[in-house]
């Protein structure tokens, strides 16, 4: 007896040879996109305690310019302060770069002749321009008022720094 006989015998219909044989219509996995919202919480998780840490030690900087020293103060947890007579500024230079300037701020490098802040970097000042101006202005006022001259002792022999 075969199995056209059976399936008949039975009162069913025979089932065609097709049928029979397993096919795969679609095969897949869940979409990656489900899991969108943990690599967002991960990136969350990594990036806000940076931002966070960033955040507190740039609003625990002072920059403070009075008419005799820059006093700078730093550190979230221990405090650092730095005084630098304005005398002893020699130099500058004022940088703006691209996003600093379009947010309005900028870059000022300083060389001292202060032993243990030899060069000066603060960066993202606002209004640069105008700090470095008051700066300027104080670092010869004071200069005069103290009648203090900056002489570098080079090569060449001594050359007058004067702003």
């Amino acid at each position: 007896m075969n199995d056209r006989d059976s399936s008949t015998s039975s009162g069913l219909p025979a089932a065609s040879p097709d049928a029979r044989t397993e096919r795969t219509l679609w095969e897949g996995s869940p979409s990656g996109w489900q899991l969108l919202g943990w690599w967002i919480s991960l990136l969350l998780v990594i990036t806000l305690p940076i931002v966070w840490w960033k955040w507190l030690v740039q609003k625990n900087t002072r920059i403070r310019l009075t008419n005799q020293r820059l006093r700078l103060q730093s550190g979230v947890f221990s405090k650092q302060h730095e005084d630098i007579e304005l005398y002893r500024v020699k130099d500058w230079i004022v940088t703006e770069p691209f996003w600093q300037r379009l947010l309005g701020c900028g870059t000022i490098a300083m060389v001292t002749s202060d032993r243990t802040a030899p060069e000066v970097t603060l960066e993202w000042l606002p209004e640069v321009t105008g700090f470095a101006d008051s700066l300027r202005q104080a670092v010869e006022a004071v200069r005069d008022r103290k009648r203090v001259r900056e002489v570098d002792f080079g090569e060449d022999g001594p050359t007058e720094s004067g702003l």
